[in-house]
């Protein structure tokens, strides 16, 4: 039997809720980006003008769009424009070569694309047979089109709000559907967990927004009325002088970043303790114990918090400040409003310290991958969702993220996995990144082959190897084989490349 809504129901969108805020202060400054600077008024204006110039081209009803460009304030308003309108729009990593820009387009079946100026001219030379239309983000700064009429329809909550595509570590990238109540609840989750999202913080967006996190932690400071700094491109050193001079409150970073971070002149380092800051939030990639040490020696304590998820699920877990050099290697407990539930192969749910793959359920979750329907069916069990990544829970219920299935080495029947490697051979001090694989073995199947990245011109034998990491984790865990290398290959998104690894085994 299907229940009417009541007449005061209202979807939980992103445009509603942003249109909202922007009516509460229109004068103070949502969002500054260089010397650029957007009050809520201009915000609110341009959403509007940029969603006209979006209907002039009377593109089909919920037809996708896309943006390919860096971090802008003009990036934020185009999405929301698309967002008030219904239009879906697929965010695509700028820094992909032209084949691949043109590959996800046309995969989205883009009726409009705004890019940068430098994609725009990649894009003349490969052009889009499905898209209208290309609009230059650098020539909408003068766009005015508030005094055109705008009928906005309603939004449906469950309708899809961007498309972001999966990193493709393992094959070809997949659009990822993310609708509007998802992300619209995410970021009331995250206000409640993390604590600097109130009108009165002041956030550092450094992530790239073609990115789910680098979008939600973007969107997140203003749908409170709040302020966020953006910036397009990293740099550690303008980066800590940032969080100092502005009074940031809070911001958000992966693992290079914090690196970086750390990494600049000392001089900086005890000019720039963050003094203003109440939040830390990692994701993305796992924070190696080692790193999370740095980080609480130099911010001080209280204030890192790591988060698990992925593009389709959000956010899962979360480990909050007090437990972060408690619960080592650990990824927390279940994000607001979350259920976590880990299954072996035999689809049992795992005992204590049992290694099982990842379920999650919560009002968090994609709808599907873009026209994959095999890739959807098999990411859903029920209303459990899973991604393929092995963890283990502790007495406590706190999550341990082991590796993604896809990456667990078999050796001698033994399942082991890389993720715990890298952990003790990362706290090596000459050892600045590493990535650990299967080697092909008769004996054992697979044996441990470790590539690394050193800090300095220094090698390591596997007999340093072995020596260092000895009473730290079983022999059958030990690397056979290193090999140095000069960096790991990474995508576009900044995850390691195993299967690029693995080729050169070949």
């Amino acid at each position: 039997m299907s229940i009417e809504a009541p007449s005061t129901f209202k979807h939980t969108t992103i445009s509603e809720g942003i249109r909202s805020v922007c009516s509460e202060n229109p004068s103070k400054v949502a969002y500054k980006h260089g010397q650029k600077t957007r009050t809520y008024r201009e915000l609110s204006t341009r959403m509007n003008s940029i969603a006209s110039l979006i209907g002039s081209f009377e593109i089909p009803q919920d037809s996708n769009i896309a943006i390919v460009a860096s971090n802008s304030i003009e990036y934020m308003e185009i999405v929301l424009a698309a967002a008030q309108l219904g239009h879906p729009i697929a965010t695509v990593n700028p820094k992909l070569t032209a084949i691949e820009i043109v590959s996800i387009c046309k995969d989205a079946e883009s009726k409009l694309i705004f890019a940068d100026e430098r994609v725009c001219s990649l894009l003349e030379e490969n052009p889009i047979q499905c898209a209208q239309a290309i609009i230059c983000i650098d020539e909408l700064e003068e766009i005015d089109r508030a005094g055109q009429s705008l009928n906005l329809p309603t939004i449906h909550e469950s309708k899809t709000f961007t498309i972001p595509y999966t990193s493709g570590t393992t094959g070809k990238p997949k659009g990822v559907l993310v609708p509007h109540r998802s992300r619209s609840l995410t970021l009331y989750g995250m206000a409640e967990e993390y604590g600097c999202f109130s009108s009165d913080d002041r956030f550092l967006s450094i992530a790239p927004m073609c990115h789910g996190a680098g979008m939600i932690f973007s969107l997140a400071p203003i749908f409170f009325g709040g302020y966020a700094e953006l910036m397009d491109s990293f740099d550690p050193e303008l980066v800590m002088k940032t969080l100092e001079e502005g009074e940031i409150t809070g911001f958000f970073g992966v693992p290079t970043h914090f690196y970086g971070m750390l990494d600049v002149d000392r001089s900086t380092l005890e000019a720039c303790p963050g003094s203003s800051l109440k939040t830390i939030i990692s994701n993305a990639s796992a924070l190696p114990q080692s790193l999370k040490e740095k980080i609480v020696g130099h911010f001080g304590e209280g204030l890192l918090y790591e988060c698990y998820g992925s593009t389709e699920g959000g956010i899962i877990s979360n480990l909050r400040p007090d437990d972060q050099l408690r619960k080592k290697q650990c990824v927390g407990e279940p994000f607001p409003y979350t259920e976590i539930k880990l299954l072996n192969d035999d689809g049992e749910e795992c005992a204590v310290d049992e290694v099982g793959e990842v379920f999650t359920a919560s009002p968090y979750i994609f709808n599907g991958y873009w026209r994959k329907e095999k890739e959807t069916d098999a990411a859903f069990d029920g209303k459990w969702l899973t991604v393929g990544d092995l963890a283990k829970k502790d007495a406590d219920g706190f999550l341990y993220i082991v590796d993604r299935k896809k990456d667990m080495i078999i050796s001698g029947g033994i399942n082991i996995y890389p993720r715990e490697i890298e952990e003790v051979l990362l706290e090596h001090p000459e050892i600045n990144e590493v990535a650990v694989i299967g080697h092909p073995d008769d004996k054992w199947g697979e044996i441990i082959k470790a590539f690394i990245v050193y800090e300095g011109q220094g090698i390591l034998s596997v007999d340093d190897v072995q020596e260092f990491c000895k009473d730290k984790i079983a022999s059958i865990k030990m690397p056979k084989i290193i090999e140095k290398i000069e960096a790991l290959p990474r995508n576009a998104n900044g995850k390691i490349l195993k299967r690029e690894l693995r080729g050169r085994e070949a």
